[in-house]
């Protein structure tokens, strides 16, 4: 039922996807055809417009068909297109930029537009012998309504490849701290298992020891000596199984704790008042209500804070209190804020807290921290007074609140009012976001954050270059175009200043000394017959400059161009 219902939604989803393109194509065609259409249904009408406007929108029809595979090859026909009707110029910056977006590499375009200079600029100047003018600005047309737009697309397609980078990056970086927590949290479980394997240890060593005395003893009858002896192998055999299944989870590496295994709370604060700190605890009593796992998560809650409180405010006043309230005891440490400053260091990050919470959850109870208005923290934990069944054994983990499940107990602990980051500027261990979370919830492994990185850099260089070249690439190459057309249009046509002032009106033209062998091409609809027109070699565009004007090969006129 399930395989069903996900290949059901599955193939909607495709279908809407298929009809969404669809409908943008549809949408591609009708905007790019409406200025080819309106041109040739409009009056006058010529012969054969019925089948120029077949055939123009026939093609765009397959540019647009062809566009999201083949987009370099949908552009090369819009411009071929240009050729059967000058209107395909409206549909040449969009197929640019269509292609920018949706090509995955620059090189095809980049020989595409290559090809179609040279092909152009051998038909323009070679074969129908237009004036460099004409192939000028043929080029700049290319150059600003192809090249352009493509150099747009492939920014911002290098745009969303950064964004994907980035969000695969979030994602990495989020895996490793739940994995993080994750192994904070299996490190303090396995830090349970040793301190039972030494205390349960401890206790069955001396239960073996008083069977044995039993054994030896003089008075003992046999029947009661061989019990005391089974007694005493079926203690020693479960100290070796004891030692089996949770002395392995014993790190060969970990170091010793100097603190005495039965220390309790009033020593452990007489021994921060030796220190120097200022402490007060009230409440001690409570304790007595406690489960022994209950009564050592509320000491390790104590301690915790009270190396806190030491290390990120020192000097700060702290109050210890410990309080019964029906089948819960709440323990609480606040200090205050230090009276000189937190002490410079790096950032924390979150594990001491992270282990404690695990610590507390592991007895039945829950963790709060957080600042306080005053610029202090406080931590505090609400532990069950009864002990709850299999609360003073190492979970499994299973059900909701186990490691694996990826989820706090309600009424968890927090990290209070900690950064997002997951790093706090007073004292305290926040908790780092995605804490908590089982590193397996997120579905398929992904990147590393060490892979992640460096695609998402390789992102950012990518878009930083794209953005250089689709700024600078159309100046660079409009300025290529003006001294490649410059040169060829004024050699031969410049006329100086010195020159022309000299030439006297009245005189024959083989008289005139600094005459151009050749004539620029006259402004449009300016033409005057026996005129001749020259410029003065105006940057980039040799725009005609002077008119000459000859009656009989004698100069009648001579004038200055403006505009």
């Amino acid at each position: 039922m399930g395989n069903w219902w996900s290949v059901r939604v599955g193939g909607a989803v495709r279908s809407r996807e298929v009809v969404r393109r669809r409908l943008g194509d549809l949408l591609l065609w009708a905007t790019t055809a409406a200025p080819i259409a309106y041109a040739l249904v409009t009056p006058p009408h010529a012969g054969p417009a019925t089948a120029r406007l077949a055939g123009a929108l026939l093609l765009l029809a397959v540019a647009v068909a062809v566009s999201r595979r083949w987009p370099v090859v949908a552009l090369v026909g819009v411009v071929l297109g240009s050729l059967l009707d000058g209107n395909f110029l409206f549909a040449i910056p969009v197929f640019s930029y269509l292609t920018g977006r949706r090509s995955a590499t620059a090189r095809p375009a980049a020989v595409a537009f290559a090809a179609l200079a040279a092909g152009g600029t051998a038909l323009n100047l070679g074969l129908l012998g237009t004036g460099a003018a004409t192939w000028f600005l043929l080029a700049s047309v290319l150059l600003f309504a192809g090249v352009f737009p493509w150099l747009v697309g492939r920014y911002r397609r290098q745009q969303a490849a950064l964004t994907e980078a980035g969000r695969r990056h979030a994602e990495a970086r989020e895996r490793e701290r739940r994995g993080t927590a994750e192994r904070v949290r299996l490190r303090e479980r396995a830090r349970i298992a040793q301190e039972m394997h030494d205390s349960l240890g401890h206790d069955l060593s001396l239960i073996a020891l008083r069977a044995a005395a039993l054994e030896v003893a003089d008075d003992l009858a046999p029947r009661h000596r061989a019990a005391a002896g089974e007694l005493r192998a079926s203690v020693a055999a479960a100290t070796e199984r004891l030692h089996g299944i949770i002395g392995v989870l014993r790190e060969p590496d970990g170091a010793a704790t100097t603190r005495p295994a039965d220390e309790s709370v009033t020593e452990l604060v007489d021994g921060a008042r030796e220190a120097g700190m200022a402490v007060r605890l009230d409440g001690v009593d409570a304790l007595a209500q406690l489960p022994p796992m209950a009564a050592y998560a509320a000491h390790r809650v104590v301690r915790e804070a009270l190396t806190n409180a030491a290390r990120y405010a020192p000097g700060a006043a702290v109050t210890v209190v410990l309080h019964g309230d029906g089948d819960r005891v709440e323990v609480a440490v606040v200090n205050a804020a230090p009276p000189a400053g937190p002490l410079p260091g790096p950032p924390s990050t979150g594990s001491g807290l992270l282990a404690l919470a695990e610590r507390v959850r592991l007895a039945g109870g829950a963790l709060t921290t957080g600042h306080q208005d005053g610029g202090g923290f406080a931590v505090r934990a609400r532990l069950p007074a009864a002990a709850r069944a299999g609360a003073d054994a190492l979970p499994s983990g299973g059900g909701d609140s186990g490691p694996g499940s990826g989820r706090w107990p309600a009424g968890g602990w927090s990290a209070g009012e900690a950064g997002e980051a997951g790093e706090a500027d007073g004292p305290g261990f926040p908790v780092a976001p995605g804490a908590g979370v089982d590193a397996s919830d997120g579905g398929a492994p992904g990147e590393w954050p060490g892979e992640a990185e460096r695609r998402l850099r390789d992102a950012r260089r990518r878009v930083r270059l794209s953005l250089l070249t689709a700024l600078g690439a159309p100046a660079g190459l409009a300025l290529v175009l003006s001294l490649v057309y410059y040169p060829v249009a004024t050699a031969g046509t410049v006329l100086d200043d010195g020159a022309f002032a000299r030439m006297p009106v009245g005189a024959q033209r083989a008289e005139l000394t600094g005459l151009p062998r050749r004539q620029s091409a006259p402004p449009a609809g300016t033409a005057r017959p026996g005129c001749e027109h020259y410029t003065d070699g105006n940057f980039p565009l040799a725009q005609p400059t002077w008119r000459l004007c000859f009656v009989e090969g004698r100069l009648v006129s001579k004038e200055r161009i403006d505009g």
